[in-house]
Order: C-alpha cells, then sequence, then structure tokens
C-alpha cells in the first residue's frame, strides 16, 4: 500500500495507554514519515495533541483538532469554526435544568466550573489543566468578546446522557453536531466541522481523499473512514466504525495502528 497522508485518531486508536504512544509506535511512524504525512485528527484540544507530535518526530505536520473546527500547522491556524454562541446559550439553558455540567474549549483554553472524577481523567488523559470558572462568567465574557467555543463537552450520568440526546437530536441536530463519547460524555461541535472535513481541507494541489489512508474506533470517526481512500478500524472500536471500515486492525493496547503500519505500509 502506498498513501500520501496518512491520518490517526487518538483515544483509543492510535494511542496504548490513556495518555501516550508506545515505542513500538514511535518506530514505525519514524520509518514512514519522511514519505507521507502523518496527521493526528482529534477531538482534543492543540496543546492536547502537539505533546503526542514531539516524540514521532511530526511537529512540522498539520493537526486536526476539536473533531475538524480548529486546524493548525507549526503553530499557525489554518482553519477555525466555532459554534454560535445562541445555540450555546439555548444548550446551558437546557443543561442546567438536568444538572448536565459544560466543559468549554476554544484554542488551548479548557474551562470548567469545578472539578470532578470525570474533570481529572480529561487531565489525566489529555495532559491538560482546565481554568475554573463558572460557565455563566466564561459566556458572559465570551459574549462581550464576541467568541465562541470550538467544542463543548457535556458532563452527567447515564440517564442524563440518555435524556438530552434525544432533546440534541430534535432542537440541534441541524445547528451543531453532537458525538456520544461514551455513556457519560457528549461532545458537541460546529455543525459543519468534522474530520472528514478537516482532512479535506489540508490535502495539497495534486492530491484526493484516495491518497488518505486513516485509523479510527468511534462514531466521529465514521465518515473519515467511509470515504477516505482506505480506512481502518481498531478492533476494540464501535460496530459502526468497524462496518465501513476496509479492514479491522487489532485493538489500540495490542498497537493495532503501529501493527497495521508494519504490515501494510
Amino acid at each position: 500500500m502506498n498513501f500520501k497522508i496518512l491520518c490517526s485518531d487518538l483515544d483509543g486508536t492510535l494511542l496504548s495507554t490513556k495518555n501516550d504512544v508506545s515505542e513500538f509506535t514511535i518506530s514505525q511512524i519514524n520509518r514512514i514519515k519522511h514519505r507521507t504525512r502523518i496527521v493526528l485528527v482529534s477531538a482534543r484540544m492543540p496543546k492536547s495533541i502537539t505533546y503526542l507530535q514531539n516524540p514521532m518526530g511530526i511537529e512540522e505536520h498539520p493537526i486536526i483538532a476539536y473533531n475538524g473546527a480548529l486546524i493548525m500547522e507549526k503553530g499557525e491556524i489554518l482553519h477555525s469554526e466555532t459554534i454560535p454562541m445562541a445555540n450555546t446559550l439555548a444548550l446551558y439553558e437546557i443543561c442546567q435544568e438536568q444538572n448536565i455540567r459544560f466543559g468549554l474549549y476554544r484554542n488551548d483554553e479548557w474551562l470548567v466550573s469545578e472539578t470532578s472524577e470525570r474533570v481529572e481523567k480529561e487531565i489525566f488523559n489529555t495532559k491538560a489543566n482546565p481554568s475554573f470558572e463558572s460557565t455563566v462568567t466564561t459566556l458572559q465574557r465570551w459574549q462581550t468578546e464576541d467568541l465562541g467555543a470550538h467544542k463543548i463537552m457535556l458532563m452527567g450520568n447515564k440517564e442524563s446522557m440518555d435524556h438530552i440526546s434525544s432533546t440534541l437530536e430534535r432542537h440541534f441536530s441541524s445547528s451543531m453536531n453532537c458525538y456520544r463519547s461514551n455513556d457519560t460524555l457528549i461532545e458537541i461541535a460546529p455543525k459543519s466541522s468534522s474530520k472528514l472535513k478537516g482532512i479535506q481541507s489540508i490535502l495539497k494541489t495534486g492530491e484526493s481523499l484516495q491518497d488518505v489512508i486513516a485509523f479510527g474506533d468511534n462514531y466521529n470517526d465514521v465518515e473519515m473512514l467511509r470515504t477516505v481512500g482506505y480506512g481502518v478500524a481498531v478492533a476494540n472500536g464501535r460496530n459502526e466504525a468497524k462496518e465501513v471500515a476496509n479492514k479491522v486492525t487489532l485493538t489500540n493496547t495490542e498497537d493495532g495502528v503501529a501493527q497495521f503500519i508494519k504490515d501494510h505500509l
């Protein structure tokens, strides 16, 4: 196989642990990075992606953050799209009624009103620390400064996430993309952003999606895996991801991405 660009999701895919790449993965990336652009594609904020570029020696390559809402290359913003403040405020009112907490993300800023088990897990997994500020204060400040969120993280229990999922579908599906990360988390992104659109935006003259191989595991990877030249899902991935992939490799904890690179690239 010969592809010009390799795009990979991070959590549950490229990362064999919660927050780092294995030596095996580093060795396989090093073997192909001079002939293949390695693009990390994630729902994470930029600094939680760039620290992973360093050990692989791919700092010169672009990153696709926040599910495609923010694209950067060597510290420069290539594309930025945020959630309209009116939608954010409307969603916040609904979440308040259902005791669902907000995490707000913009560029490398992560704001939460208080710490929690979920926040502490995020700190560990992404090696980023939030600023603590009431959500109302953040939204008022951003509204005054005409700013918007690149990502909103909804945090609650399974019951509240189940309940609000139907609300999101009814009232916000036309204005925001909503991804269920797990039983207790839902990620909100700008409607017109996606991992696939992010990949399309970094293609150079003469390149097409057929030149791209992509790896993923979750709902927000399905469109990417289905549409690029070759999609590979990890064995621990959602069935929806595995069903559209061209190939299923080993689990992330078994270095499935690295093993596929070794065997086929």
